[in-house]
């Protein structure tokens, strides 16, 4: 699992994970949502904001964020499946058109650092609370004005026109709708017994008594409504909630979902993740191999494994691991990127040569990663080609938003570029860009 500097650089709370297996997992959920919904495979990128609350939103036509809170929580696939397609719909019908206009050209760190400061106001506003959270006010002022509370709300109407479109595209693709109604009914519930803990997602999208009648009537009806989700769909599911779970909760709180021993591959997961985490390497890898030798075709063990390996500073151990999981998925770029870490961090002159392909593979279909870009320069510099190590530097400025710094590697690279090469056109690119004004 990667985390976006980006998005730490907007706000130092907000942290956008990249994580292969999770987006994976969710785009396999979005995509035929996503086709009765009008929405070209691909236009839409899925976020993984780490966030324990449950929240989904949508800020434009092309970028879906959701929380690690809400993968979580939900027990089946059906119900992170129905939020998806609600959230679809907000895209379909055009409602986010008045804030696109705004919003459309920024950055993604600071969509989330505004969307999240206009989602902590309101769920201020909403338990009573005077004034806004120190946090929240930090957010608000930060590199994005968006008009503050109403930000993330969406008029009744517009939510029921969704609801109904939901579960049509649920009903079209052979889905039940009832994962989504029991995810509206535990948030609304949570949200009777206390608005100040209320999860976002209930903030901003109000769940009124006949609104919730509307949408379970509307699931009931559908064939497909009492339909459960495949079992090998359910496994994958559970394996990533233990992954977050994994990842993002201390060794305390990852035991009151899984006792230690329990013998589940989630559980197992789960723990394996806590145990590297904590620095015990050994006991890591040894839980580990054991994930590996009951399911060697899942990429994301090998991926652990070498991942594991590459943080506990055993780079050339790392490099197998991660050729395995590459092997596995090699549609995924975010495995090549880290692949391609392992390689340059051993300084093995064929290891780097190696990595370079990698990495250019991985940074095409993953091209926000800026580890990956800083990997790129590092291979580049070790093969004393300074012109690409230059340039992937600028690219690595440049996916953080440091434009200026950006146009200074550019330029150095530019120079010793053959003209009119793709990497000089490229060079080009950033050094004529120009950045968007922030909104007023």
């Amino acid at each position: 699992m990667l985390v976006c500097a980006a998005a730490r650089a907007a706000a130092a709370d907000i942290n956008i994970a990249r994580d292969a297996e999770t987006e994976a997992l969710l785009q396999e959920y979005a995509a035929p949502v996503f086709e009765q919904a009008n929405i070209k495979a691909g236009n839409v990128q899925i976020f993984l904001v780490v966030d324990p609350t449950f929240n989904a939103f949508v800020v434009d036509s092309k970028r879906m964020f959701v929380n690690t809170g809400a993968i979580i929580a939900a027990e089946t696939p059906n119900e992170i499946t129905g939020v998806i397609a609600h959230e679809a719909a907000h895209i379909n019908h055009g409602d986010l058109a008045g804030m696109r206009q705004t919003i459309a050209r920024s950055t993604t760190a600071a969509v989330i650092a505004s969307l999240l400061g206009a989602g902590a106001a309101a769920a201020g506003a909403a338990a009573g609370i005077g004034d806004l959270d120190q946090a929240a006010a930090a957010i608000m002022t930060g590199s994005m004005h968006v008009a503050g509370r109403n930000i993330l709300s969406y008029a009744r109407a517009q939510e029921s026109a969704a609801d109904t479109s939901a579960m049509e595209y649920l009903k079209a693709t052979g889905q039940s709708g009832m994962g989504m109604v029991a995810v509206m009914r535990r948030l609304a519930d949570q949200m009777l017994l206390s608005a100040r803990n209320a999860d976002p997602y209930v903030q901003s999208h109000p769940m009124p008594a006949d609104r919730l009648q509307a949408l379970e009537h509307l699931a009931r009806q559908s064939p497909y409504a009492d339909r459960k989700d495949a079992t090998d769909l359910q496994l994958r599911h559970d394996l990533v909630r233990a992954k977050l779970i994994g990842f993002t909760f201390t060794p305390a709180q990852v035991g009151r979902y899984y006792k230690d021993g329990d013998p589940s591959l989630p559980a197992r997961y789960a723990w394996a993740i806590a145990s590297y985490r904590t620095g015990a390497l050994a006991p890591a890898l040894k839980r580990i191999d054991a994930l590996i030798a009951d399911m060697p075709d899942n990429a994301y063990f090998w991926e652990l494994k070498g991942q594991a390996l590459l943080e506990g500073g055993r780079p050339a151990e790392a490099v197998e691991p991660l050729r395995q999981a590459v092997s596995l998925a090699p549609s995924s770029g975010l495995l090549r990127i880290m692949l391609g870490e392992a390689l340059v961090a051993t300084e093995q002159p064929a290891n780097v040569k190696e990595a370079i392909p990698n990495l250019n593979v991985g940074l095409q279909k993953d091209p926000d990663v800026p580890i990956g870009w800083r990997t790129l320069a590092r291979a580049y510099a070790l093969q004393n080609n300074l012109p690409m190590a230059d340039l992937a530097t600028a690219e690595e400025r440049f996916v953080i938003g440091k434009y200026d710094e950006a146009r200074i590697h550019a330029g150095r690279a530019q120079e010793s570029l053959k003209r009119g090469s793709p990497a000089w056109l490229r060079a080009d690119d950033i050094l004529t860009y120009k950045p968007p004004k922030p909104p007023h």
